[in-house]
């Protein structure tokens, strides 16, 4: 008997002897799932050979792509290389899978990494690994907490899953992806987190139904009626409108407009938004990113914010009145009316109550 075989019908015995005995093998170093890469960021550019960690698994790219997050479906361009776990490098302790920032590796915008001093930093800004603490315009601090490296990574933690997701928005334009949402989310860290889980799914399904109104269900990048488009300027404000007139027309999920808001909005998020609006409507994360700035910081005319309505329970109405008070009060019936049968419907999905006060 050769020595290969020798080695294979021993192998078969002991495998045979454990099942016989029940036994239990500890896994050991081997056994546990690799290490997560880099989370992936629907902005940032994947090459052939690039990697990204997404739902737990470790992708390859097999060519060039944006914008198409990691799944064995699609254009077929990602390659998976199986479940990941845990940190790479070290990471970042017992709750955060995020990986240690490394000098002169190149950061796109979205990426989180754990700085040496334990902490955690997220890009506002691509660079080619700038000191987290020392280039504050590149980087900012990010709250890691909960399992799975926080909230938004993959689903993340997100009330909200790919599959409701696409139910919701069955028609949607592929500029609007889910890995975009969740992407954009690590910047809101409170949004869809706070309070119990029927208001966490309150809360998700008013965003996503009031977003859902604004695009005609996730369709609509720019806003239709362009003629209003000149009228989006207030040179009154000492920056005016560099990128011309016209440009600061609605975009994006919540169709953010006029120049004061690209510029509020880009100051928040630490992206040159009143020189380049146009990211809001070719950028998917930045895009999102401006929805839930304005959901998690406007207030219009309803005196707090919508995110604040849903988590103290003033409901849904007065989150139509924080986004466009002009429809409430009699101001359009029919519009009031769109958004509240949109939230039904995706609390609905969401196995969730509405809860009172839907309209304004």
């Amino acid at each position: 008997m050769t020595r290969k075989r020798l080695l294979t019908v021993l192998a078969a015995a002991v495998i045979s002897l454990i099942a016989a005995a029940g036994a239990v093998i500890p896994s050991t170093a081997s056994d546990a799932a690799a290490a997560c890469v880099t989370p992936y960021n629907s902005a940032a550019v994947y090459t052939g050979g690039m990697t990204a960690s997404y739902n737990g698994h470790n992708w390859t790219a097999k060519w060039w792509t944006q914008g198409e997050a990691p799944s064995t479906g699609g254009s077929g361009v990602w390659q998976d290389n199986g479940s990941c776990g845990g940190s790479s490098g070290g990471g970042g302790g017992g709750t955060c899978n995020y990986p240690n920032w490394v000098a002169g590796q190149y950061y796109a915008v979205g990426a989180i990494v754990r700085y040496t001093n334990g902490l955690y930093y997220q890009a506002t800004h691509e660079n080619p690994g700038y000191d987290p603490t020392i280039s504050t315009w590149f980087w900012s601090p990010y709250n890691c907490s909960g399992g799975g490296g926080g909230n938004g990574g993959g689903n993340g933690g997100f009330v909200v899953s790919e599959a409701q997701f696409n139910q919701m928005f069955p028609g949607r334009n592929s500029f609007y992806t889910y890995a975009g949402l969740t992407d954009a989310m690590r910047k809101f860290p409170a949004f869809a987190t706070t309070g119990s889980d029927t208001v966490r799914r309150q809360e998700a399904a008013a965003f996503l139904a009031n977003v859902s109104h604004e695009t005609g269900g996730l369709v609509y990048i720019d806003e239709i009626n362009q003629a209003n488009w000149p009228h989006y300027c207030d040179y009154s404000q000492p920056y005016g409108c560099p990128a011309g007139q016209s440009a600061y027309h609605g975009r994006g999920p919540i169709q953010l407009s006029w120049n004061f808001n690209y510029y509020a909005a880009g100051n928040a998020l630490g992206v040159d938004l009143l020189n380049n609006p146009g990211l809001v409507g070719t950028n998917s994360s930045i895009s999102w990113q401006t929805g839930l700035w304005y959901w998690m910081t406007g207030t219009g005319n309803a005196g707090t914010t919508s995110h604040n309505a849903m988590v103290n329970g003033q409901g849904f109405g007065t989150t139509i009145r924080a986004i466009n008070s002009i429809e409430c009060n009699g101001g359009n019936p029919a519009q009031v009316q769109s958004r509240i049968t949109l939230y039904t419907r995706f609390a609905g999905i969401l196995g969730v109550g509405t809860g009172g006060n839907l309209s304004c």
